[in-house]
Order: structure tokens, then C-alpha cells, then sequence
């Protein structure tokens, strides 16, 4: 039986003594590691909710202050061409921060019409009306306003002057010219 028990203790082989110390310091590292990893899951898992949450609330303020710049520029583009329709529309509803922003205006007695297919000053008198209507949207106490008049004929310039003088109790402007 003694010789036995040799033999099987030889197919053992070596013993090492310091296994089961080996064995607590791995254990240690093994548990810090995933608490590290836990970690790592919560912060993701926290700033992936941060992330939707700030896009909710971003998606929400740019549609209610796109809206509101959407009603003013209806009421500058009819002061400034007397009449006429026109409209800023997202290209795409389902997602409106990543998308383009079509301009449609129709000066009082034109088709539909691209931007593109107007004459300078036309254009030139819609990029104001769209300029101010984002000011109403967010005023400002003074405003800078350089060479806006340069594509504007003598009787879109008056129009232009009328529109300033709207403003003139609440902000000052200082206006470059050509």
C-alpha cells in the first residue's frame, strides 16, 4: 500500500506551496479587474443616456426655435417684398439636426421659384428676411450689417431702410454700404 501511495504521489509530480497564495493574489487582481470592467459598463451605459438625452432636448429646442424663425420669416418677407409667400422646410422631418433646410420664396407676382432662379437683389432681400428673422428670434442690443445692400436696386434699398427703421427703438445698427 506504502508503495502505492509513492508512486501515486510521484505521478503528482512537484508540489508548489504557494499555489493557494498564488491563487488569492490572482483572485484579487481577478475581482479588481471586474470592478474596473463594471465600472466601465456603468459610465458607458451613463453616457450613452447623457447622449440621448441631450439629443432629445437639442431635437427639441432647434424645432421650436426653427419654428419660430419659420413664423418671423414669413412676416419680414412680406414686409420686404409687399406681398409674396415664402417658407424654410426641413429636407428631412425624421431627422432634423442632420438635415438640409430648403428656402422657398415667390415675390408677389412671381411663380414658385428656386432661390437660384431670382435676381441678385431678390436673393439678396430673402437672405435678409431670413437674417432677420433669426434675429427676432435671439435680439441683440446692436447689429453689424456689411455691404447687405450691394445687389439692391434704389427701390429695394428703401425697402430696406423701412425694415431698419422697424428696429431702430430696440437695437442699433451699424450699416457698411458700397
Amino acid at each position: 500500500e506504502a508503495q502505492r501511495l509513492a508512486q501515486e504521489l510521484e505521478r503528482i509530480g512537484p508540489v508548489n506551496l504557494l499555489a493557494v497564495e498564488e491563487y488569492a493574489e490572482e483572485q484579487k487582481r481577478l475581482d479588481f479587474l471586474e470592478s474596473q470592467r463594471d465600472d466601465l459598463v456603468a459610465a458607458r451605459n451613463s453616457l450613452n443616456q447623457a447622449l440621448r438625452e441631450i439629443e432629445s432636448t437639442a431635437r427639441k429646442m432647434f424645432l421650436e426655435t426653427f419654428d419660430a424663425i419659420r413664423e418671423n420669416f414669413h412676416s419680414v418677407f412680406q414686409t420686404l417684398f409687399e406681398g409674396g409667400q415664402c417658407d424654410v422646410r426641413l429636407a428631412d422631418e425624421g431627422d432634423p439636426l442632420e438635415s438640409d433646410i430648403l428656402i422657398h420664396a415667390a415675390p408677389r407676382g412671381k411663380r414658385t421659384q428656386r432661390i437660384h432662379l431670382l435676381s441678385s437683389g431678390e436673393r439678396a432681400l430673402v437672405a435678409i428676411s431670413l437674417l432677420f428673422a433669426i434675429y427676432l428670434t435671439k435680439p441683440a442690443p446692436f447689429c453689424l450689417l456689411d455691404e447687405v445692400d450691394a445687389p439692391l436696386d434704389d427701390a429695394n434699398v428703401m425697402r430696406f431702410v423701412r425694415l431698419l427703421d422697424g428696429f431702430k427703438a430696440d437695437t442699433q445698427f451699424i450699416v457698411i454700404t458700397h
